[in-house]
């Protein structure tokens, strides 16, 4: 098994805990960041809420029963639905959306050959 990452997300007082393999997790950081910095030039009506990545580790042990582990690669597809779904006419998503495809393909490549 190839060692993993956590990259921790906060929005408000939630935190979430993503398990990525360690050679995606700073990307996974990275678009993180790009598009909460780019969501605010959004001009659709219904926008997703994002939430910040605000540190990676190497181990992760959970103390509260409120809070779970989430796939990286489940985390990306519901990112991937919740931007594919903006009716955005302004401001050209097709490269926000681009960069969160290339991750979920490598992701899900990583996740077959990890898994054959």
């Amino acid at each position: 098994m190839e060692k993993m990452r956590y990259v921790i997300l906060q929005q408000q007082q939630e935190l979430q805990f993503v398990e990525m393999p360690a050679d995606y997790a700073y990307q996974l950081s990275a678009l993180n960041l790009r598009l909460n910095k780019e969501i605010s030039k959004l001009t659709a009506l219904e926008i997703p809420t994002l939430p910040l990545a605000i540190a990676e580790c190497d181990t992760l042990d959970l103390l509260q029963e409120q809070y779970s582990i989430q796939n990286g690669l489940h985390y990306i597809n519901e990112l991937e639905q919740s931007f594919s779904s903006i009716d955005e006419k302004s401001y050209p998503i097709i490269s926000l959306l681009t960069e969160i495809r290339a991750l979920q393909a490598q992701l899900e490549q990583w996740y077959e050959e990890e898994f054959e």
